[in-house]
């Protein structure tokens, strides 16, 4: 054995192992009921959540609850703030200057909703609704145009002014593709 200087070791080492080990889940199942622990399922203290009918304690020393962000993520599409921003309004630009494009689903879901919102300010169509399409679309002449055709086109329609359909995968790196188009 190493530890003993190169004098043979008779299975002391796995009962001092063994002794290791129960010491450590005794302090670990301890510290789990101390009274500065919190529950991880209701982010009170576990002792308050022992206590039948406690009030919730409001003291200014205690820790807040933090709620978690299920279903509130933004498809960040693997880029930074500012190129996603870039690339969302790129593609609004091109989709409402062709009519249709094929890129990838993720990119087509995330773009449909800044899509229909330039439709729902040329549906609008006053000063202020101009101004903001003017500071997201990248072609000013686009943008007038838009102002003139999406009143006519979309008078009968509150919303849902694309479609995003899925085609095959990509063939370098199988990604999923889809057309996004105005309707």
């Amino acid at each position: 054995c190493k530890s003993t200087g190169g004098v043979r070791c008779r299975g002391g080492g796995s009962a001092m192992k063994t002794t290791a080990f129960l010491c450590s889940l005794i302090v670990a199942g301890a510290s789990a009921f101390s009274t500065g622990s919190l529950s991880s399922f209701t982010g009170t203290h576990v002792s308050s959540a022992m206590e039948p009918a406690a009030a919730p304690r409001t003291t200014a020393g205690s820790s807040t609850v933090r709620m978690m962000r299920h279903r509130k993520r933004l498809a960040k599409l693997g880029k930074p703030a500012d190129q996603r921003k870039a690339l969302l309004r790129a593609l609004t630009t091109e989709i409402i200057r062709h009519g249709r494009i094929k890129t990838t689903a993720v990119r087509a879901k995330a773009v449909r909703k800044h899509v229909d919102h330039m439709i729902q300010l040329g549906k609008r169509g006053d000063l202020h609704a101009r101004r903001q399409a003017l500071a997201w679309i990248y072609d000013k002449d686009l943008v007038h145009s838009l102002f003139e055709a999406a009143p006519e086109r979309y008078a009968e329609r509150e919303g849902g002014y694309t479609r995003v359909l899925r085609t095959m995968p990509r063939q370098g790196d199988n990604a999923k593709m889809a057309v996004i188009e105005l309707v």
